[in-house]
């Protein structure tokens, strides 16, 4: 095969197919780094870098572009999974029932939107369903509706396939305007709401918080620190003690307390006031220059896949190493350090006593950085296996989390329990960004190649501009009123507004987007949230408009 043959449109070798991905991909993210009015689309521009090449005529075997196109899907929202897994729980007790009832009414209103275009203005519902399938960028909710008409109407599934195609281009930049409307009307300063959300992390009442006292209650006199904990129903650690007479000790369960005793205790700080009634004032005290110098603080990570899920308190750091283990740092941020804590590989934990006992519990649990370069495959195959099959059990109603639903459900999920079943979840930031950014690219370029085959030919005809429009309408009224609601009326975050929006259209590319402009994971939380019901309810909605109107 000549240089010529090779590179030429409508070739679908190997080889070819190799060079049109590798090409898209490197263009459109070059082209992504251009600012257009002090903004660049990063990622996102691989879309239509594919698109171009699909109107050129270029073409990718219809079975390989859609293995591509799903692998590179399963890949990026697994991995994203595997990213806010730790904090998506805690986010959903905080604030996740929110975002979720602001989700669901930009469904409703898409829905209501598509109901008044279609009795406006006469035009087909599956022409509707397949250009608000892509205004949402909702694949599987086309595929379901598709489905649906597959037996007994054909015809409907090239006509949903290409209001889908019209619309989707679209449907990726109107999100991202919406954003862009969302920060305009509401005056809003990516690098003042960056500093807010990081302070929120900062100062949350869950993360340890450290604080010294002198104990002055007499009713405490003689009493051992495992007592106390039995008095103060709140978890704490108290890491390092001032004896009267000037002695610094590491208190084990057995120390007892005495008047005068100066106390530094790692708790959360919504149980300050907790402490305060019951030991006595709190006090200013800096322990590292009153600390004798073989009383030190060290960090040791957790290496050994032995240790992968088991109990902080099994670990004996008091009795068998004379240590006080006060927090754990995993995936950046900080956990109380209490005895029922399972630990993870990867984990940081900060313990306080003599260099000699630090360094063997070092070498007990590894503290060797050079073992979590190694990437952990299996866990990764083993989830994508049992994402997919989760996806495609049905749910209720004929529907099924699809080929994105399932894995990044299976994600979240062994990112927080994992360990029960043996499982190292734990991913360098490297790693793990590299998984995503080709997951993404994958997908975009497979997307963009299949939707510029003929999409002049498509959207410059009358019905063509006219999907465009009603598609525009779809995408972008639901999401400035969901939007301005979660900013003006909740006071939401805008980081987190941006990871809401891309959820609540189930948008990769715009989460890229968000992830990228901010370097923020508070995208990707919100995402994550309210991605596995969004996906659901998006779903049921192209099927019901196409089982109440077109059988």
């Amino acid at each position: 095969m000549d240089l010529l043959t090779l590179l030429s449109p409508h070739q679908t070798s190997l080889a070819s197919t190799l060079i049109l991905y590798s090409f898209v991909i490197a263009v459109g993210i070059l082209l992504g780094k251009i600012k257009f009015g002090g903004v660049s689309l990063g990622v996102t521009f691989v879309l239509f870098v594919g698109i171009v090449m699909g109107q050129l005529g270029y073409e990718v075997n219809s079975s390989v572009l859609q293995f591509v196109r799903e692998f590179g899907l399963i890949l990026f929202i697994f991995a994203i999974g595997l990213q806010v897994g730790p904090a998506f729980f805690s986010s959903f007790k905080e604030g996740g029932v929110k975002l979720n009832l602001l989700a669901v009414t930009g469904i409703a209103l898409s829905v209501v939107i598509v109901l008044a275009i279609h009795f406006i203005t006469g035009t087909p519902m599956e022409q509707l369903v397949g250009v608000m399938s892509g205004a949402i960028t909702n694949t599987p909710g086309l595929a379901a509706a598709q489905q649906a008409v597959s037996g007994t109407h054909p015809e409907m599934v090239n006509t949903m396939a290409m209001g889908y195609a019209a619309a989707y281009p679209l449907g990726v930049i109107g999100i991202i305007l919406t954003m862009f409307i969302i920060k305009w009307v509401c005056k809003i300063k990516i690098d003042k709401e960056i500093e807010e959300i990081n302070a929120e992390t900062e100062n949350s009442q869950l993360k340890p918080f450290m604080a010294s006292f002198e104990m002055t209650n007499e009713r405490l006199e003689g009493i051992t620190i495992l007592k106390l904990h039995d008095i103060i129903s709140a978890n704490f650690v108290v890491s390092r003690m001032m004896t009267p007479d000037g002695e610094i000790i590491i208190p084990t369960s057995s120390t007892q307390l005495h008047q005068g005793d100066k106390l530094f205790i790692v708790m959360t700080a919504s149980d300050l006031p907790k402490f305060i009634a019951v030991i006595g004032e709190e006090i200013e005290m800096d322990w590292e220059s009153v600390s004798p110098s073989e009383v030190v603080s060290r960090r040791i990570v957790i290496t050994k896949s032995h240790y992968n899920g088991v109990a902080l308190g099994s670990l004996r750091l008091h009795n068998g190493y004379r240590l006080n283990c006060t927090r754990v740092n995993r995936a950046g941020v900080d956990l109380l350090a209490s005895p029922a804590l399972r630990l993870q590989i990867g984990d940081r934990i900060t313990v306080v006593g003599q260099l000699a006992d630090i360094n063997r519990l070092a070498d007990k649990l590894g503290n060797s950085m050079k073992r979590l370069n190694q990437p952990n495959l299996v866990t990764i195959f083993v989830g994508i296996i049992l994402g997919i099959l989760i996806g495609s059990i049905d749910v209720g109603f004929g529907m099924k989390l699809g080929l994105a639903g399932g894995p990044l459900v299976v994600a979240i999920l062994l990112s927080r329990f994992g360990y029960r079943f043996k499982l190292v979840t734990y991913t360098s930031s490297s790693a793990s960004l590299m998984l995503r950014e080709i997951g993404i690219c994958l997908f975009l370029a497979s997307v963009g190649i299949a939707a510029g085959n003929g999409f002049i030919e498509k959207v410059f005809n009358t019905t063509g501009m006219w999907w465009v429009i009603y598609g525009f309408i779809i995408t972008v009224v639901p999401l400035v009123i969901v939007g301005l609601i979660a900013r003006i009326g909740c006071k939401i975050n805008f980081l987190t507004i941006m990871g809401l929006l891309s959820g609540g259209c189930t948008d990769p590319p715009a989460l890229a987007y968000a992830n990228n402009s901010t370097g923020n994971d508070a995208p990707a939380v919100a995402y994550s949230t309210v991605y596995p019901l969004t996906m659901f309810l998006r779903v049921v909605a192209a099927q019901s408009l196409i089982l109440a109107f077109c059988l």
